[in-house]
Order: C-alpha cells, then sequence, then structure tokens
C-alpha cells in the first residue's frame, strides 16, 4: 500500500498547480495541501478535474476556449495526448506525412481529439457522433478557437451504424481514432466507478463520476465489445477509404478476438500498441487492408 501511495504522490505532484492557475483561475478554489506537503486536487470531484484538464489544455496546447456541460465526458488530457503521439509515430512509421486527415469517431461534446491533433500536428479531422446536443457544443468549441476550417463535424443519424451513413463517396483519411464506450448497462457504469473511489479511498454510498459522462458516450448496447465488432465490421466496408483504423481497448482480453475477426475480414496488418501512463495501462489495436502496393501508392 506504502508503494502505491508514492507512485500516486509523484504523479499527481507533477503537475504545476501554480502556472496551470494563472492559465485558469478558476482551478485555485481546488487545489490543496495533502499530508505530504504537496499541492494536489481532490481527483474524485468532477468540477476538479475538469478545472485542471480546462488550464492543461490553455497552458500547454493554446485552447482558449472548452466550456461545456458538466453532464458530459471530461477527457483526462495526457491520456488522450498519448493517443495522439501514437497515431503520429504511426504514420511516421507507415510514410504518411502530408495533407494528414483523420476521422474521430464519436467526437463528443469536448472535441478533444481534434483539438489536440491539431495543436500539437496541424492534422485537419472530421469528426463524427450521434449526439446532435455533443455536435453543437463541439461546433461551439470549434468556432471559438477559430479552428472551422481544420474541423469539421458530421452528424451519425443511425445509432446502429458507426460508419456507415457519414463517410461521402469521395472521403479519404490518413486514420480512424475511437474511444468506444465501454458498459453495456449504466448499472455496469456506476459499478466500474464504485470500484474506482474505492481505490480512492472514497464513500461509495453516493456515486459520482469523476469524468461525468452521458449515456451516449459511455453506454452501447452489448458493451465495448458489440460496438468495436460492429466497428471493424463496417471498415471492411471502406477498405480504401482509410489507411488505418485505430481504436482504443480498455479489456485485454478483448485483443485475441479482435485479432481473429480483422484476419477472417482481410486486414492486411495488425497492430497492438500499448500505452501507460502512470498506473494504467491501455492499448490501441490498429489495421489496415491496404497491400504494400496501395500503401506505397497513397504516401506517393
Amino acid at each position: 500500500m506504502k508503494t502505491s501511495n508514492n507512485k500516486e504522490k509523484q504523479i499527481r505532484s507533477s503537475y504545476d498547480f501554480d502556472a496551470l492557475s494563472q492559465e485558469h483561475p478558476e482551478l485555485t478554489s481546488y487545489i490543496f495541501e495533502n499530508n505530504y506537503q504537496t499541492k494536489t486536487l481532490d481527483f474524485a470531484n468532477p468540477k476538479a478535474v475538469k478545472a485542471l484538464n480546462t488550464a492543461l489544455l490553455k497552458k500547454d496546447y493554446g485552447i482558449k476556449y472548452w466550456e461545456f456541460p458538466d453532464s458530459n465526458l471530461c477527457p483526462p488530457i495526457p491520456g488522450r495526448v498519448a493517443y495522439i503521439d501514437c497515431i503520429s509515430q504511426l504514420l511516421k512509421k507507415s510514410k504518411v506525412k502530408q495533407n494528414i486527415r483523420v476521422l474521430d469517431v464519436g467526437v463528443g461534446a469536448t472535441c478533444i481529439y481534434p483539438l489536440l491533433g491539431q495543436s500539437l500536428y496541424k492534422w485537419n479531422f472530421v469528426g463524427v457522433d450521434i449526439d446532435k446536443d455533443s455536435l453543437k457544443t463541439a461546433q461551439q468549441i470549434i468556432n471559438k478557437n477559430n479552428l472551422q476550417q481544420d474541423i469539421k463535424l458530421r452528424h451519425q443519424a443511425n445509432k446502429t451504424l458507426i460508419l456507415k451513413g457519414v463517410l461521402n463517396a469521395e472521403d479519404t483519411f490518413s486514420v480512424s481514432m475511437c474511444n468506444p464506450p465501454f458498459y453495456k448497462s449504466e448499472t455496469e457504469a456506476l459499478e466500474a466507478t464504485s470500484r474506482k473511489l474505492n481505490g480512492l479511498n472514497k464513500p461509495t454510498d453516493k456515486v459520482i463520476r469523476n469524468f461525468s459522462g452521458t449515456q451516449n458516450e459511455l453506454i452501447y448496447e452489448g458493451g465495448e465489445k458489440a460496438f468495436l465488432h460492429n466497428y471493424l465490421y463496417e471498415s471492411s466496408l471502406f477498405k480504401n477509404r482509410c489507411f488505418w483504423f485505430t481504436s482504443l481497448v480498455s479489456k485485454k482480453d478483448l485483443v485475441k478476438g479482435i485479432k481473429q475477426s480483422l484476419q477472417k475480414l482481410g486486414a492486411t496488418d495488425i497492430k497492438v500498441i500499448n500505452m501507460t501512463h502512470g498506473n494504467k495501462i491501455t492499448r490501441i489495436v490498429a489495421w489496415t487492408f491496404l497491400t504494400k502496393d496501395e500503401q506505397e501508392a497513397w504516401v506517393k
């Protein structure tokens, strides 16, 4: 237990709270000194987490406006940056270096991947979502940051579909990104939050997700496994529209089945990229249907 606490202290003290508070003064009210005389936050408080991530975007990524309803999922910035950086390395190794266009499946109200990808690498994005309210909020964020030419949004009208119905005949993308819904029911989502609160030594009699999240953002019929296998299948219908399809995969035991399904669907290359942030390990699965000749033609 002592080792775990020390690791937690190291991770959470890595933030420069003074500099962050200068960029986003609202953060100040959530900062306190812990038993180690280290400035930190109550990471179980969703408002504190939101203020921290807003400050990080302002200070490190030049995002001056990032407002969205408290009910929406608040993404942790370091983990989202890690996904963006892994995609950059994947594209670099594949020699996809110019005119990079990214499809964000489930862009959400926060528009976080397009904001980070544009800030870090000047990529162009198309973000897709089933929730019109989330798209309205994301569009306001785009407009306030003057990114209308770099980030476009599309509505997926059919909740049972992922790529079908939103890709145009002329669409081509360097890569797709996706952070799929994790849970198959509200009950499962609340149980996961209770486990997390236990890990933070917080009471679980009143469960509040520290990252918030609406039903559309967190829940999909059949859960993560069903969503991913639908995504895999639909990607096979657009084999030549995207160089790399990718997704985060939270459950390690899903990877074997994903690889088997992709092999049956005709994927020519499948990669599993592990990401580690603090004590958390997650993974990206990336796949392509392009032959070697098609890959070479793509980058010429």
